[in-house]
Parts: structure tokens; C-alpha cells; sequence
């Protein structure tokens, strides 16, 4: 018999890859996407499988119990959660949206989950609840200590999903990813941002010094990470997915600006700085790596195709820059 998953912010960037590798790959499983169609969440992301009779959508915000009891129905197998506000900078801008989606969203998942006894919970969230890390790495274990109001919204609902699992006993298990990229995230980003920038021709804006370190993760990887803890992980556990690519803002620019045969010197502006910036993240993933889980994308290979595939694909983020998104540009970096 097949199984059915409520996948929550399927049509965002990391929900989108997880929803078209499971169509793709697993004909044993039916999938729900329950998404609320935000600005990042976009129905062109799943496209390539939209018509395959196991994929279906419905509209709907997570923090809507009565719009996520619908949606279950008859009942899932498993619900993973990918939906969240985008982008620390929007945090800043506007702190209670993230707040709504990353607490109250979780605990209406979590709620639905337990009435719905649901057999597998999994909660996608960020190494950017472990906050700066001067040197080594971050561990399931180590305390929360976010710096921004995103970051402090997702360690909430990892914190909701673990407490749920010890006095509920609902089955949660929390994944930390670390910075994703690939093709379809939305275009406010570093990658997407800078490269689409440059295809248009404008500069790209580097925060401070550029010296800020993130550890990379192709978007894939990232979606295997996940499907591979969701059946493979320990209830009321913790898993690292990160994909020991370190880089500073500064490098990631270099390769981006060779891959696209710009010049610096025309191309870069630095920027006043963030609120608050983190300056490094790293996650040590042995215990992800211990259930049979690592990266398979190399991270050369990957940004290159990522770029080429953003440059192929302009009839996909040239609406999304235009609109809303040029109004939120300009505001963040106007002024900058």
C-alpha cells in the first residue's frame, strides 16, 4: 500500500526539491502539499510534477488547525514541515510574521499531528539556532543561542516539537540544515541574488566586510537529508545536514562572478552590514552520516550548475524581481 505525507511549504525552495524527489523517486508514496502561497511559495517549482496523479495541493496556512485537519483527511503517514518565513532581513523588517509561522505554525502542526495520531513528525530548521561559532563545529546537543528574530523563531519550534514529543510522545524529530542553494530559491538570497543581478547587469551588494563563513549545501542533498532522517531518523532526535562546504560571502562571490566572466572591480559594492550578523556557522554531521546520509553533490559542480541554471531559466525569477520583490529590494539596500 502506498503512503501518504503532508509536506507543509511544499512550494518553497528546500519543500519544492523534497516534493520532486519523492514524486520522482518513490512511487510508494502520495504526496500533500499544504502551502499558503506567500512570496517564496511558488506553484512553478513543482511544475515537473504537478500532473502525476500522487502529487496534490491544497491552499492553506499552518497555523490554521481547521485548514490542516481538512487536509489530513482520512489520515497521513507523515507530516514533514518545510513552511517559514524567508530570509533573516525580512525578520528585522517585520519579527511577528516569523514569530506567527515558526511558533504558533509549528504548534498547530504538532496540535494536528497528536489529534490526528500521525506516526512521523519532522520539523526542517536551521544551524542558525546554534548562533555564531568562532571555531570547530556545532553539535546536536550544544545549547540554542539565535541572534535574530528568524533564528529565534525556528529554535522555538524545535524546542515546541521536542517538548510535544516528551510529554505528548508525538513522534517529532528535528533536522538543522545548513546554507542552501540551488536552482528555484527565491531571489533575495545570496546566490540567486547575486547571480541574477549580474545577468541583468547591476552590481551585487556585500554585507560589511564579506568575511562572514557559511557552510553550503546543495538544495538536493539537502532534500535527501531529510527524506533519509524522516524514515530513517530516531524519535525525539536531533540530526545536523550540513555540507562541509565552508566559504566566506567574499569567495562565494568570487566563484560566482568567474562563473559568469564578470569583473570585481564593476560588479561589487559593500553595503552597510546587518543587525546582529552571525559571522560563522558549521555543523558537524556524524550523526546524520551514522543512519547511512551524506552530500553526493560536489560543491564546484553544484554552484556551477546552479548559476547555469538560473541563466537558462530568466523566465523564472524575471517576474518574481519584478513588483513586490523590486519594492523590497530597494527598500533593504536603497539606503544601505
Amino acid at each position: 500500500m502506498r503512503k501518504r505525507w503532508l509536506v507543509a511549504g511544499g512550494l518553497g525552495f528546500i519543500g519544492s526539491a523534497f516534493v520532486r524527489m519523492v514524486i520522482q523517486t518513490r512511487p510508494d508514496i502520495d504526496v500533500v502539499v499544504y502551502d499558503i502561497m506567500s512570496y517564496a511559495g511558488n506553484p512553478a517549482n513543482v511544475a515537473v510534477v504537478a500532473d502525476n496523479p500522487r502529487y496534490s495541493f491544497v491552499r492553506g496556512d499552518i497555523a490554521d488547525e481547521k485548514g490542516l485537519d481538512d487536509a489530513v483527511g482520512s489520515g497521513v503517514d507523515a507530516i514533514v514541515n518545510f513552511a517559514a518565513e524567508t530570509h533573516v532581513d525580512r525578520s528585522i523588517h517585520d519579527s511577528a510574521a516569523f514569530l506567527r509561522t515558526g511558533v504558533m505554525g509549528v504548534h498547530a502542526l504538532l496540535e494536528v499531528t497528536r489529534r490526528h495520531r500521525v506516526p512521523r513528525f519532522l520539523q526542517v530548521s536551521t544551524d542558525e539556532v546554534y548562533g555564531d561559532i568562532d571555531n570547530g563545529h556545532s553539535f546536536e546537543a550544544d545549547p540554542l543561542r539565535p541572534r535574530s528574530p528568524y533564528a529565534t523563531a525556528k529554535a522555538a519550534g524545535d524546542l515546541l516539537a521536542l517538548a510535544f514529543f516528551t510529554t505528548f510522545d508525538v513522534p517529532a524529530i528535528v533536522t538543522r540544515g545548513s546554507n542552501t542553494y540551488g536552482p528555484y530559491q527565491y531571489p533575495e538570497k545570496l546566490v540567486p541574488l547575486f547571480v541574477t543581478n549580474l545577468v541583468e547587469g547591476q552590481t551585487v551588494p556585500i554585507y560589511g566586510d564579506g568575511l562572514q563563513v557559511r557552510d553550503w549545501l546543495h538544495v538536493d542533498d539537502h532534500a535527501r537529508g531529510v527524506l533519509h532522517v524522516l524514515e530513517n531518523g530516531e524519535l525525539g532526535n536531533v540530526y545536523n545536514i550540513g555540507g562541509g562546504n565552508g566559504r566566506t560571502n567574499i569567495e562565494m562571490t568570487e566563484a560566482i562572478i568567474r562563473l559568469l566572466g564578470k569583473d570585481w572591480d564593476t560588479c561589487v559594492r559593500h553595503v552597510r552590514d546587518r543587525e546582529g550578523h552571525d559571522r560563522r556557522y558549521a555543523v558537524d554531521t556524524s550523526k546524520a552520516r551514522s543512519l547511512g546520509w551524506a552530500p553526493q553533490v560536489d560543491f564546484i559542480e553544484g554552484l556551477a550548475q546552479t548559476v547555469s541554471w538560473y541563466c537558462e531559466n530568466e523566465a523564472w525569477w524575471r517576474p518574481i524581481k519584478s513588483g513586490d520583490f523590486r519594492a523590497y529590494y530597494e527598500r533593504q539596500y536603497a539606503t544601505r
